[in-house]
């Protein structure tokens, strides 16, 4: 189940309010006077309209791939009030409205996370008031019923992510002090609460952690470094937050092991760890490593630990395919003068940003970074995004809370090469790297999707990923009116600039001269079977009727 990408929307709708509570089935047709669409194209089978605005609503989306449905979590704001009216509504594989289900919320919440387990959505909210209250509501589809807890935790400050577990809720958080990061673990069913001292580590830090019911088991990989050289802590826990296990993961030469993700607790037959490792400095990545953690079958005496594979990003086939081939020819150039004079290697100044791991039907994982460079303001000065190769790279430190997954919104600073009169402007995603492993933690192929106009104010993920059943993987995310992506088959080269126009659902032919002049607050979620939901607010112009504001999703479909 792909908890991690349907993690609420990655955009989260603050401050928003529901104009009315009707949707609109639309049947869909291309905009007119569009070019052919490309060979592999996505077709959008479904369109579900709903009449509302980002100024007058708010509205978290949940995909679910257990059932193929949809649940939305809408907020209906009074005006020249405060008080906001809260639903669950559940949509089929058509984008049908099936049922909604009232949420009563008090005024002093607003929303921060969402997340499921099966069927389950769990929607969690935190006082503006009160640090460290929450309240979380659990919404059972099936039995169209709500369940709700409020918790005061007292010490935590910000919740950065969630993940279910056996009905139990795993809230990664940021305490008071904000010097520290810890697990805590929340009972919707009865009520109680527990930080779980096992997991607590210094800000800045980088944190990953998967959770299985089927175990009843969740695996945190958390950073530690010295500042010079870091090193992975891996915890096991059960469903009730205890202790099950806890090994360190290092290099013994002069890399630095920054973060990682791990196979998930259910795959008995491997136990696999891959990340990103530096040299010297632990905050830039300079390539992949993996390792095999699986313990020697009981009875074999004198077993060796796996080693740690190291895989430079200069020995992957198409990291370098995001620049131009002059710029690269140069760099090529560059790291063979290197070699010749046998001297240290280059050092890059990469930032990734780890998905899950995602295990393939012939077996092993596949592994999906997003590439990525701090976005900065100055002024009358322009914009500056860092160098990947030193240039500027060292002179600042943009970790701030990384969490793998989920990031914090922490602003970072430092030292600016063009002064200190600069603001920070999100993160901006250059390249998305693609990689198989086997189940020993061999890499077998890479591939990489380039991205244009991808920039998040969060360090969270922005690319989204969905296998086909012929085993080809979809790379692809929004870009206003238009869904960008890419076809990826194992290493093969493929066209990374193909895109389709967001359908607006227009109806008959003759009245089908619309087009959408705006699109906010967009995301793509990863869906079942080759499907994906697009969906955001949207302003559809008609040229032959009023125009109108609304908040649409789209069934997108890879065959």
């Amino acid at each position: 189940m792909l908890i991690f990408t349907v993690l609420g929307m990655k955009h989260r709708y603050f401050s928003l309010l529901l104009a009315c509570c009707g949707t609109l089935a639309l049947p869909l047709r291309a905009p007119a006077q569009q070019t052919a669409p490309p060979a592999n194209a996505p077709v959008q089978t479904a369109r579900t309209e709903l009449p509302l605005t980002d100024r007058d609503s708010e509205v978290h989306v949940q995909a679910l791939p257990a059932d193929s449905t949809v649940v939305l979590l809408v907020g209906r704001e009074h005006p020249l009030s405060s008080r906001t009216d809260f639903s669950f509504q559940q949509y089929g594989p058509d984008l049908h409205l099936r049922q909604e289900t009232p949420l009563k919320v008090a005024t002093e919440f607003s929303f921060v996370r969402m997340c499921a387990e099966g069927t389950t959505v769990y929607a969690l909210f935190a006082s503006r008031h009160t640090t460290g209250r929450l309240f979380v509501a659990a919404y059972n589809g099936h039995l169209g019923q709500t369940r709700s807890q409020q918790f005061d935790t007292k010490l935590s400050r910000e919740v950065v992510e969630l993940k279910a577990l056996d009905g139990r809720l795993f809230a990664t958080v940021v305490l008071q002090d904000q010097l520290h990061v810890t697990a805590l673990l929340l009972d919707v069913a009865t009520g109680q609460m527990q930080y779980l001292p096992s997991v607590y580590e210094n800000v800045p830090t980088q944190l990953t952690f998967v959770a299985d019911a089927a175990t009843r088991r969740a695996e945190y990989v958390l950073s530690q470094t010295n500042g010079r050289k870091s090193r992975l802590l891996l915890k096991q826990l059960t469903d009730k937050g205890q202790l099950v296990s806890s090994e360190f993961v290092q290099a013994e030469s002069e890399r630095s092991l920054i973060t990682a993700q791990v196979t998930p607790p259910q795959d008995t037959t491997a136990r696999l760890l891959m990340g990103t490792y530096s040299l010297r400095d632990p905050t830039y990545a300079q390539g992949l490593f993996a390792t095999d953690l699986s313990r020697p079958a009981p009875g074999v005496v004198g077993a060796a630990k796996a080693p740690l594979r190291f895989y430079d990003f200069l020995h992957l086939k198409h990291f370098f395919d995001y620049l131009k081939p002059t710029k690269q020819a140069r760099l090529r150039r560059r790291v063979e003068r290197r070699l010749a004079r046998s001297v240290s290697p280059m050092r890059w100044h990469y930032r990734l940003l780890l998905h899950e791991l995602l295990p393939q039907r012939e077996g092993g994982y596949v592994l999906v970074a997003e590439v990525y460079l701090p976005h900065y303001r100055y002024g009358n000065y322009g914009t500056y995004y860092g160098s990947p190769f030193g240039t500027y790279g060292n002179q600042y430190n943009s970790s701030g809370y990384g969490y793998g997954g989920s990031g914090s919104g922490y602003s970072p600073g430092g030292y600016s090469p063009y002064g200190s009169n600069r603001a920070f402007d999100g993160y901006q995603t250059t390249h998305a790297l693609v990689c198989g492993f086997d189940r020993k933690g061999n890499l077998i192929w890479d591939n990489i999707f380039v991205v244009e106009n991808l920039r998040r104010t969060e360090l969270e993920e922005a690319v989204r990923l969905q296998s086909l059943p012929d085993g080809r993987l979809v790379l692809a995310y929004l870009d206003e009116n238009k869904l960008r992506y890419k076809v990826v088959n194992r290493g093969e080269s493929a066209p990374n600039d193909l895109h389709v126009p967001i359908s607006t659902g227009t109806g008959p032919a003759e009245q089908s001269l619309e087009r959408a002049t705006d699109t906010d607050q967009y995301d793509l979620l990863p869906w079942y079977g080759g499907r994906f939901v697009a969906l955001g607010y949207q302003h559809v112009r008609v040229s032959r009727g009023p125009d109108r504001e609304v908040f649409f999703m789209n069934t997108v479909v890879f065959q």
